[in-house]
């Protein structure tokens, strides 16, 4: 009884504290050794119940608590996310810190602030960055250009966009870095941007490709889905991109486009009188009259007109920018048609080639499809391995999606069930015999009391009594196991002191009846 009532108290006591014990949720993942140990210190001075795992990255507070907190730990700097920023620069003990130092430190905090916004980014769980800021050597004319390399930490995998915008992003933020000289490495050593890429232009024409095709996948693939079902098909696109850069210059002359520039007309007249040559005074006099009809006449007239022309030219000049589409390739899987048969079992149906046709139609129409630029589309009608799902999987309803209750509050509950159904098996199995037990302990000590304390009649019952009910059974059969218990203690007890024995059956002999 003992050992039992202890086993019941630590039960119901482990029970209590369980139900009494704040619910606990997270307050910080993924946090470095050093940012737990601040996080630590600041719980136990402030007081505060917590709990560790996973090797302290994660730590655990009540639930009620973690929304102040965070706010709180994020008033100290809180988590500072494994690595130093420009909170170096808040010590006050700078002043006699030399120029090396100071630049050293500059360089820490930089590396710092980009590995906590590259952190940000989603899928990344750690990063780390090294820059090279090389100073310019003396009497040098070029200086040389700066460089950093970053490590990540990821979930799952990188999209092209966000490596590129992670390796944009640090070259914006340092002084003369181009995003051409930034490497970009994943946790597992995998080279994910080459930082001594010479084109450039050859990375981003793969990234607009695959932009393209994951683009125009999913729309082919929406739209099927809406006729077929979700998951009923399969597509593949390839995209044919020209990333020539071509510049083109063309001269058209129009003949019949004459347009009148400049006209110049020059106008020459002479006369000469014939004299046989005679030169006398009276010829050379001013105002000298000749016989006119007796003098020779000689007269001439020229006339010279110039006219200059302009026929229309046009200047055409073509720049054709890279990543033009030359062709497109569209290949669409779907499935066929379930049905169910008197059985209730599914039964499979080829699709009509006129809803093939349609959706063939649907697909041109969703990719832009041109004949001239050689696009070919292709849509299949085969059975797929898996079979379709018997129902959509909806989101929970009824009292759950009502309530809307989370994993935690979930398991929080079933293990006050559990708890709660210990308890009653603890209860029915053991509580419960040990009363009956002793509850019929105490009846029987009282029946045996009755019997002792009068004279039994021929039943065995005492004299005077009526006889007892069928609901009292189980009492005389335990009080006949303890006559017969007594009777045999009495047998031993004649056998071990036979002279006693006869003295007292010779006492009661001699007494008379009364």
């Amino acid at each position: 009884m003992i050992a039992v009532a202890v086993a019941l108290v630590g039960f119901f006591a482990f029970i209590i504290m369980r139900v009494t014990t704040p619910q606990m949720t997270t307050l910080f993942t993924d946090l470095s050794v050093e940012d737990s140990s601040s996080i630590v210190k600041d719980l136990e001075r402030q007081g505060i119940q917590f709990e560790l795992r996973n090797e302290g990255s994660i730590v655990m507070v009540p639930k009620d608590k973690v929304t102040r907190l965070r706010m709180k730990l994020a008033e100290g700097g809180l988590p500072k996310g494994g690595g130093v920023g420009y909170e170096v620069f808040d010590k006050s003990d700078a002043l006699g810190t030399t120029s090396f130092v100071q630049n050293i430190n500059h360089l820490r905090a930089l590396e710092g602030e980009l590995a906590r916004t590259i952190r940000a980014i989603d899928r990344i769980q750690a990063a780390r960055v090294h820059l090279v800021l090389p100073e310019r050597p003396l009497f040098s004319r070029e200086a040389p250009e700066p460089s950093a390399s970053i490590v990540v930490r990821v979930r799952g995998a990188l999209e092209p966009q966000q490596i590129r915008a992670i390796r944009h992003l640090v070259a914006s933020a340092v002084n003369g870095l181009k995003p051409q000289r930034v490497s970009v490495v994943d946790e597992a050593g995998q080279l994910l941007a080459d930082g001594a890429a010479t084109d450039p232009e050859q990375a981003l024409g793969d990234e607009r490709r695959t932009a393209f095709e994951k683009r125009m996948r999913k729309q082919v693939e929406d739209i099927v889905s809406s006729v077929v079902g979700a998951g009923r098909a399969r597509v593949q696109l390839s995209a044919d991109f020209d990333f020539n850069k071509i510049t083109q210059t063309s001269d058209k002359f129009d003949p019949d486009g004459r347009v009148l520039r400049s006209s110049q007309t020059r106008e020459e007249s002479s006369l000469t009188a014939d004299n046989n040559g005679q030169v006398t005074v009276n010829n050379e006099l001013p105002g000298n009259q000749q016989n006119s009809g007796q003098t020779a006449k000689d007269q001439s007239k020229k006339t010279e007109e110039t006219n200059n022309y302009e026929i229309s030219r046009t200047t055409k000049t073509e720049v054709t920018e890279a990543g033009r589409v030359n062709r497109i390739s569209v290949a669409v899987l779907v499935d066929g048609i379930y049905t169910k048969n008197d059985k209730g079992e599914p039964v499979y149906q080829d699709r009509t080639k006129d809803q093939l046709d349609r959706i063939a139609t649907l697909v041109r129409s969703a990719i832009g499809f041109d004949q001239k630029r050689g696009d070919q589309v292709e849509v299949v009608n085969l059975r797929f391995a898996d079979a379709p799902a018997t129902g959509p999987i909806g989101e929970p309803a009824g009292l759950l999606g009502m309530l809307q209750f989370t994993k935690d509050d979930v398991m929080y509950f079933v293990e006050l069930g559990v708890m709660m159904l210990l308890g009653l098996v603890v209860l029915f199995m053991v509580i419960r015999p040990l009363v009956k037990r002793i509850l019929a302990s105490d009846e029987v000590a009282a029946a045996i009391s009755g019997v002792l304390s009068g004279p039994a009649s021929d039943e065995g019952l005492p004299a005077g009594q009526p006889q007892l009910p069928a609901s009292a059974i189980d009492v005389a059969t335990i009080q006949g196991q303890v006559h017969a218990q007594s009777v045999h203690r009495v047998g031993e007890l004649a056998e071990r002191n036979p002279n006693e024995t006869v003295a007292i059956i010779r006492q009661w002999l001699s007494e008379p009846v009364k």
